[in-house]
């Protein structure tokens, strides 16, 4: 397999294609703009700087555009950073594609489906049942391809429903653990929580947020979208109103953008388990990038902590 941006320690020498995943503008303390571009392979990112950016360069170099990139890979404030040495626009003879470049799930799209519509069959409340496998159906197309985050854990091709199938399978481990949490509900809370992120962010390919995203948010969206499901359905009841308080309270803390904090256990239970898988993605992608022995970069969502590997 051939070596990618994620292999390349500090000092060595790089000359590949790349997909621009963000773009930039900025003015240095010369008054000249120059251009911060995140560059991306399916093995991670780093981070560069073209300076004395021209706009023929914005326009080259924005999101979305294949270039090939030479440097060295370099360390600024604890991250690599990639000093640029040449770099042009991909042409049609380099033989390059947007998919060469795109991180994607580990499980195949029928694996993930497969798990998650037992955990909905098995449900044994049809009111719970019936909205989670509506809007499931819904959104399957963009919930089956679209990553779970602009950055930070799960932001890959397909890491949204990814995120779903591991979180389902702690909630399965910890339902048998504790009998008395209600299986629906939080089986129904994993698989909705995250879903307006399908209308919050743009796609898989250099993620942003929609005006929806940026106006509303996912947990509004979905609490939304619960609403009209249960409205469409002719469905009335407390599952309605719980589930949209699940989706309402699972990031756990106003101050991390959650409106409510978890007031029914099942909702303290799943923004616990979507923590823990979040984090654990974040720190096991980072781990990957290290040897025994050594530091990872600084991971901002875990406040700025650098986490050591182990040699044993």
């Amino acid at each position: 397999m051939k070596k990618g941006i994620a292999q390349y320690e500090v000092g060595e020498q790089v000359d590949l294609f790349f997909l621009v995943k963000s773009s930039t503008r900025g003015i240095a303390s010369n008054g000249k703009p120059f251009l911060t571009v995140i560059l991306q392979d399916k093995t991670g990112d780093i981070e560069a700087k073209l300076w004395d950016a021209s706009p023929e360069d914005e326009e080259n170099y924005a999101a979305e555009k294949i270039v090939k990139a030479a440097g060295e890979v370099m360390t600024y404030r604890g991250r690599n950073q990639l000093k640029v040495r040449q770099i042009r626009p991909a042409n049609p003879q380099d033989g390059v594609r947007v998919a060469d470049f795109l991180e994607v799930a580990p499980l195949s799209r029928e694996e993930m489906v497969e798990s998650i519509t037992q955990c909905i069959f098995e449900m044994k409340n049809s009111n719970i049942q019936r909205i989670t496998r509506h809007l499931l159906n819904k959104y399957q197309n963009a919930f089956l391809e679209y990553p779970a985050a602009t950055k930070n854990h799960h932001e890959f091709v397909s890491g949204l429903a990814y995120h779903v199938v591991s979180m389902l399978k702690v909630a399965k481990a910890l339902a048998d653990l504790y009998p008395s949490l209600n299986r629906d509900l939080l089986y129904s809370g994993v698989i909705l929580h995250d879903l307006g992120k399908v209308i919050e962010l743009s796609g898989p390919v250099s993620t942003t947020y929609t005006l929806e995203g940026n106006l509303l948010g996912h947990i509004s969206i979905m609490v939304n979208e619960i609403g009209q499901a249960a409205e469409e359905l002719s469905i009335k009841g407390e599952e309605v109103l719980l589930l949209q308080h699940m989706v309402l309270s699972h990031h756990g803390k106003e101050e991390w953008g959650s409106p409510k904090k978890p007031l029914i256990k099942e909702a303290e239970i799943l923004h616990l388990i979507d923590n823990v898988d979040a984090k654990m993605n974040m720190l096991d992608r980072a781990l990957e990038h290290v040897k025994p022995g050594e530091f990872t970069e600084k991971i901002f969502a875990l406040d700025n902590r650098s986490f050591y590997k182990p040699t044993i």
